[in-house]
């Protein structure tokens, strides 16, 4: 079995997160993509954030029908923040996984909590990202899988921004996507009781 995990807070999932799973899934010829919503993500301390049961739902319906994607939710289940290691470490040693990172999230993987245990684990698999130089990607990552897809300048803050303002962001999410939101009110408001609050390191690390 080779998979592909990408993961992410997805507040919300977007067309960005959906291009460069499925340019994996059929570059790299993995077997399935698994999508994993953050649970506690570390990378969001200060920030607030929507309740991941709606994260978890939104990637549900993002990815409903699509084969060879898969929801994934051990992190949402898992209490705590969880680093990637952890999350690595839940699948049997058999199955030969494949790491899927934006370019500028890649380029940082030396400095994370457990970093050679991740790189001997994981095949990393770097999706272009505006402002990164795959070239510096690729000099500390010499191993890693570069896709082969188009460069999307998105993201869920930008869309969060986008919605507040009431300025349109339907086509940057899936249809679905965009009624569950809009629906649910995620990022109309400025507060909402079921927000929360990352709660560890701007950057993954030891």
């Amino acid at each position: 079995m080779r998979t592909g995990i990408l993961g992410g807070t997805f507040d919300p999932i977007h067309i960005a997160h959906l291009h460069a799973g499925e340019c994996a899934l059929h570059q790299v010829g993995l077997d399935r993509v698994l999508f994993i919503p953050a649970g506690n993500p570390w990378q969001k301390r200060g920030a607030m954030i929507s309740a991941a049961h709606h994260r978890l739902e939104m990637t549900r319906v993002a990815i409903s029908g699509v084969d060879g994607f898969a929801v994934d939710p051990r992190e949402v289940d898992r209490d705590g923040p969880t680093f990637t290691i952890d999350t690595l470490a839940d699948f049997p040693e058999a199955e030969e996984l494949f790491l899927i990172l934006g370019a500028d999230a890649a380029i940082g993987v030396p400095t994370w909590h457990r970093a050679r245990e991740v790189l001997e684990r994981s095949t990393v698999v770097v999706a272009p990202r505006p402002g990164t130089d795959s070239t510096a990607v690729a000099s500390v990552l010499p191993d890693a899988i570069f896709l082969d897809m188009a460069v999307l300048e998105i993201s869920g803050t930008e869309i969060r921004e986008m919605a507040a303002a009431g300025d349109p962001y339907r086509f940057l999410v899936t249809e679905g996507v965009h009624r569950y939101a809009e629906g649910h009110r995620l990022y109309t408001q400025p507060w909402r009781d079921d927000m929360v609050g990352g709660s560890s390191e701007a950057e993954e690390s030891s």
